[in-house]
């Protein structure tokens, strides 16, 4: 099996000559001029300031009812608000950096690349100790205790990356933005963002409700071999137990689940595999797009393999604080027949894969990626990116906040 140390690039190398010459500002500005990424940039850039939101959906239509309003989940709002509060307090004159209209776009504003492209909020390596820990305070509130665990994983496996290819100014454990939506409250809706490299973060506020999604979780590479964090390693349960979902398919719905047997398989339509996301359809600025299902309905799943699949999503979720992640569980459960599961890649336990699980309730990606930072051209297992969304106008807890407010447009402001 093939190790990320492996594909690390000389410091000296044409792919990184320059670079430590960067910091995250002036690496984004140097973009809009590179051959390949500055149409990318220039589409994400379209995507965010002129359309409104809608949510992804499977024909352009969005499925209504599926979200009630009102329930009580056991969310940590209170423990939230308090640490809001607390950064807000902390800021004094400042705050207005850090506070966003609850209607703002700003919530779209998330891209997962170290590109500095939207520059909302309070940037973590800008700002002092004090306030980064005040901000995990808060992310700390809000999240399970592995879910944090982590993230903070995430941001210490970013600057390990820093540390392996020599750009301590653009890869480190503060390559992070965080915004704050509406004025926290135990009963209004409020909610909170941080977005950067590997790590983005939507989570929303409603009572004892919380939606907590979009959320991106990656790394490059999936683990920390050398110095004080050694030991580091993310993502195992999301492979293992995908992989034994389908290998306990059967010759005929392996047939229709895997859509593709190779990762980059030449017979893929043009434009299926994206120079940003690789195989994700649901990344940074797809918050309105078409994704119809594909692969095989779960429906058709026995009962041994529907709770694999709710063990899939239940690891993938594992983020969330036990209360929302029972009811996003449930919810999942209560529409397994019209969920599909679909793969593109190898099946053995070195393959590198695609997954998707999908239903009105639900969208869950897992991509294996080709090198950013190191030289590895093809996908590998050692690059990770997952992805979390609630279809059909959800995300951000958009629906209920439709709901609550009797707002006609949300997210656009």
């Amino acid at each position: 099996m093939t190790h990320f140390r492996d594909f690390l690039f000389p410091l000296d190398h044409p792919r990184l000559a320059g670079l430590a010459d960067h910091d995250a500002t002036s690496f984004a500005d140097s973009l809009h001029d590179h051959p390949i990424l500055k149409s990318v940039l220039a589409d994400w850039t379209e995507l965010f300031e002129t359309t409104t939101f809608q949510g992804i959906t499977t024909d352009g239509a969005v499925v209504p009812d599926l979200f009630a309003l009102g329930g009580d989940e056991g969310a940590p709002t209170a423990a939230a608000v308090a640490a809001a509060e607390a950064l807000g307090e902390h800021l004094g004159d400042r705050r207005g950096l850090l506070f966003q209209q609850l209607n703002s776009k700003v919530w779209r504003a998330w891209m997962n690349p170290e590109i500095y492209l939207n520059r909302f909020g309070l940037r973590l390596e800008e700002e002092d100790d004090d306030t980064v820990e005040l901000v995990h305070g808060l992310m700390a509130a809000s999240l399970s205790e592995s879910g944090y665990q982590a993230v903070v994983a995430v941001m210490k496996t970013n600057e390990f990356l820093g540390t392996l290819v020599g750009l301590p100014r653009l890869l480190n454990e503060g390559s992070y933005n965080i915004n704050v939506f509406g004025t926290p409250s135990t009963t209004e809706p409020w909610g909170w963002n941080l977005y950067g490299h590997h790590v983005c973060l939507n989570t929303l506020f409603i009572g004892g409700q919380q939606v907590f999604t979009p959320v991106f979780i990656g790394a490059e590479p999936i683990e920390i071999d050398d110095g004080p964090d050694s030991g580091v390693h993310l993502f195992r349960g999301h492979d293992t137990l995908a992989r034994e979902l389908v290998a306990s398919m059967t010759p005929a719905q392996a047939a229709e689940a895997i859509i593709y047997h190779h990762k980059r398989d030449p017979s893929m339509p043009e434009g299926r595999l994206h120079p940003g996301d690789e195989l994700h359809l649901g990344g940074a600025f797809q918050d309105n797009r078409v994704i119809p299902f594909e692969g095989t309905r779960v429906a058709d799943f026995s009962a041994l393999q529907r709770q694999k699949l709710l063990a899939v999503a239940e690891e993938f979720l594992h983020y969330q604080p036990d209360g929302p992640k029972r009811a996003r569980l449930e919810a999942i459960a209560s529409h397994l027949d019209d969920t599909w599961f679909c793969w593109i890649g190898g099946t053995s336990p070195d393959s590198v894969f695609y997954l998707r699980i999908q239903s009105p309730v639900i969208m869950i990606e897992f991509d294996h990626h080709a090198g950013i930072f190191l030289a590895n051209t093809e996908p590998e297992r050692f690059h990770v990116h997952t992805l979390v969304r609630t279809p059909n106008g959800n995300d951000y807890g958009a629906a209920l906040v439709k709901t609550a407010l009797g707002s006609p447009q949300l997210l656009d402001q």
